[in-house]
């Protein structure tokens, strides 16, 4: 399987933490947790294919060749076995990286995200990229904006940010993406899954259902899971202060979330 070199910005000491992003967006768009993190963990923030300083593949991949991306730079960069984030379509890569390469993950953390997408959605997801191949990222940014924030957090200068790394992004990479997400469906294979595992999702997440992110938590053994108060999709930047709390509590060892 072909893979890319990603671009990655590595900070701090420890035990390795490596951060996987939601479409669209690239390895800055954590809010304050990377500097939280950093003090304890040895942390690797991931740029995915196409987006940020990632370069594209030769032609349009499966989930499957963004987590072998992911897997050859945990290499590259000397981490074993490190604890694995993923947020959206990082968290169905990071889902899709414990599969494929079980050496490459000591600790799962999935938010955002379900175990697969069910085959009534997937027509819709794929029209998503669809739609930027036909009027340009401009005309994606409104949509993808309401379903990500609460109105009331709209107005913040980190949704500004935002919506421009969305207007500049490869329409290329954004439609692949979709594409790529649109088959996704680890749900089957879940049980395999033998590292301790932590699901976060947001209590006003209008991409991931409650649903959804109960029946990923019930698929992995042993999982725990966190519904964060008010927490929307981008909940890593709009409750920023919750998630990181959640993340270090299961990092340390500490009781999170309800088994």
């Amino acid at each position: 399987m072909e893979t890319v070199n990603l671009h990655g910005i590595v900070e701090g000491a420890g035990e390795g933490l490596v951060l996987l992003h939601p479409i669209g967006l690239d390895s800055s768009f954590w809010g304050a947790m990377p500097t939280m993190l950093a003090r304890s963990h040895r942390l690797l923030r991931l740029d995915l294919r196409g987006f940020g300083g990632s370069p594209m593949g030769a032609q349009a991949a499966p989930i499957e060749a963004y987590a072998a991306d992911v897997h050859e730079a945990i290499r590259r960069h000397g981490l074993e076995r490190p604890a694995v984030l993923g947020l959206s379509f990082g968290g169905m890569i990071a889902q899709t990286l414990a599969l494929e390469f079980p050496g490459s993950v000591g600790r799962l953390i999935a938010c955002g995200c379900p175990g697969g997408i069910p085959a009534s959605a997937r027509e819709a997801l794929r029209e998503r990229g669809l739609a930027a191949e036909r009027a340009g990222m401009e005309s994606i940014v409104p949509a993808t904006i309401e379903r990500w924030f609460t109105p009331g957090f709209v107005g913040n200068p980190v949704v500004e940010r935002v919506r421009e790394r969305l207007s500049g992004d490869s329409v290329r990479a954004w439609s692949e993406g979709w594409r790529a997400i649109s088959g996704f469906d680890a749900l089957p294979r879940l049980g395999g899954i033998d590292v301790p595992a932590l699901v976060i999702a947001g209590e006003r997440d209008a991409a991931t259902s409650p649903e959804a992110a109960a029946a990923l938590k019930a698929a992995i053994p042993g999982a725990r899971l966190v519904t964060m108060p008010g927490a929307p999709h981008m909940m890593q930047l709009e409750t920023s202060g919750l998630f990181t709390e959640a993340v270090s509590d299961f990092l340390a060892g500490r009781p999170v979330g309800e088994a």
